[in-house]
């Protein structure tokens, strides 16, 4: 079984993208961390960035009929607050999806207080950084006996 976790636009500047907010770690370094954590917990990650709205629907939907997908694991970015398109498509996944942002996005700009993606996930992590993702992986891989079971 495994976790797809999709990072969306301009995650692939962590570490070097205002460092004041969002810190020193990479997109390589939480990679390599759940890949890590997945590895201990008996889960595959399957990690996917792209600054492009549609390249991460299609890569949704590309796992979202696999069997062994046991969850999603998403940090849309700036796309939280206004994509619409990628909020259906997140609704269309039978699996669980936990959104997850590195900073508390409400004690932030009001315009990312506003998450469209909220409604349709099992649950949302903010401010924790890169803890969150792990956060996120512990809890999916935490549902692989509620998969067995089905």
């Amino acid at each position: 079984m495994y976790v797809l976790v999709m990072h969306g636009p301009n995650l692939n500047r962590l570490g070097k993208r205002e460092p004041h907010i969002y810190g020193h770690q990479t997109l390589a370094d939480i990679n390599d961390a759940l890949q890590s954590l997945g590895h201990d917990l008996g889960v595959e990650v399957v990690a996917v960035q792209s600054n492009h709205e549609g390249e991460l629907i299609d890569r949704l939907q590309a796992h979202q009929d696999d069997p062994a997908l046991l969850g999603v694991i998403i940090n849309a970015g700036a796309l939280t607050h206004y994509s619409y398109a990628l909020r259906d498509a997140v609704a269309s996944v039978a699996v669980p999806v936990v959104e997850v942002h590195l900073t508390n996005v409400y004690r932030r700009e009001p315009f990312r207080h506003h998450s469209v993606l909220a409604p349709v996930v099992q649950g949302q992590i903010t401010g924790l950084g890169a803890e969150g993702y792990l956060l996120a992986l512990r809890y999916l891989a935490s549902q692989k006996e509620r998969v067995r079971e089905q």
